[in-house]
């Protein structure tokens, strides 16, 4: 498996996979893809989130498509689309940074100095309160800027590279700088460039979406577009890793908590608390756990749950039913 979260596991158990069920997860077809895919689009300014979603449902024919992190409608850029059971797993990518380019005008022309010292007060924690128009409550919280850098300014025209927690307000970063400067800044255009992973050299266009479904509905030819819908397992290459026997996969669809006897591999250093990614042995994802055990007390029990699950991914029936319901006592 080339999945990077799949290699380098510890093995506590052997099993064989049955090829009857499931698929592997870079062998899907695009029907599959439609419903366990990530388009990774570029944004353009103008529309809401909302309506980009809008407009790829309607491009894609697909009931339900979901994006990881709004962007105003202004702002271009990086904006992951999950297609139909891949929506549940688009919460990963907000554990990540985001990356934007800021463009904004400052209201005095400072001195690089000056500009420098200040802009070194704003890497790091820092308090921010919601702009009015947010779609978020308005209380103060902290955010964390771990880059910030001048990329170029041209007189009262300073455009910025700020790497940063999710959920961080970049006009209002712009605003606050201002605010220290004197006269104030008012961002004027902001891209986003990076979600967690995933940078602006991967991302596609609705138009490149739009003509790569039609070439594969008119024409049969679907290389178009496995190249833009991307497995949703690449959204989760960083979190930790667990994969299971095929018996164990459909009790995890139904609810149930991951035991260790149904696990055969798992990452080296997971702790209690850790959020991680269930896959069958062909690599596709499963579920979201938390793990109840570090990898060391799993690797030395026998008997026992070792995840809670938090999110089920993929659709029941997906794997052979292996196991029994609890039934009603014989009268």
């Amino acid at each position: 498996m080339s999945l990077p979260q799949l290699q380098n596991l510890l093995e506590v158990d052997q099993d064989i996979t049955n090829d009857a069920y499931g698929v592997y997860y870079d062998q899907r077809s695009v029907k599959d893809l439609l419903n366990y895919g990530l388009i990774l689009l570029d944004k353009p300014p103008g529309p809401t989130s909302h309506e980009t979603v809008a407009w790829a449902k309607r491009i894609l024919k697909l009931p339900k498509i979901g994006h990881s992190g709004t962007l105003d409608p202004q702002v271009s850029g990086v904006l992951p689309l999950g297609l139909g059971e891949a929506t549940k797993a688009l919460g990963v990518l907000l554990m990540g940074p985001k990356e934007y380019y800021g463009l904004g005008r400052l209201h005095s022309l400072p001195n690089k100095e000056k500009l420098d010292a200040i802009l070194k007060l704003f890497i790091g924690e820092i308090y921010q309160k919601p702009p009015q128009r947010s779609a978020v409550l308005r209380q103060t919280r902290t955010r964390t800027i771990y880059e910030l850098d001048v990329v170029e300014q041209k007189e009262r025209l300073l455009l910025l590279r700020v790497l940063c927690e999710a959920g961080t307000y970049i006009r209002k970063l712009y605003y606050d700088i201002g605010e220290l400067l004197g006269p104030g800044a008012t961002m004027i255009e902001l891209r986003r460039s990076r979600v967690h992973q995933f940078h602006e050299s991967e991302l596609v266009t609705l138009h490149e979406v739009a003509e790569a479904f039609a070439t594969w509905e008119e024409k049969n030819d679907d290389s178009k577009l496995k190249k833009i819908i991307i497995p949703i397992e690449r959204a989760l290459s960083e979190i930790k890793s667990v994969i299971i026997r095929d018996s164990a996969v459909d009790a995890l669809c139904h609810g149930a908590q991951l035991a260790i006897p149904g696990i055969l591999q798992l990452s080296h250093n997971i702790t209690k608390g850790d959020l991680v990614g269930v896959y069958t042995q062909k690599g596709e994802v499963v579920a979201l756990a938390e793990a109840l055990l570090t990898t060391e007390q799993i690797k030395d029990a026998t008997k026992g749950y070792a995840f809670q699950t938090r999110r089920i991914i993929m659709a029941p029936n997906t794997y052979p039913k292996n196991w029994r319901s609890k039934s009603k006592p014989s009268e």
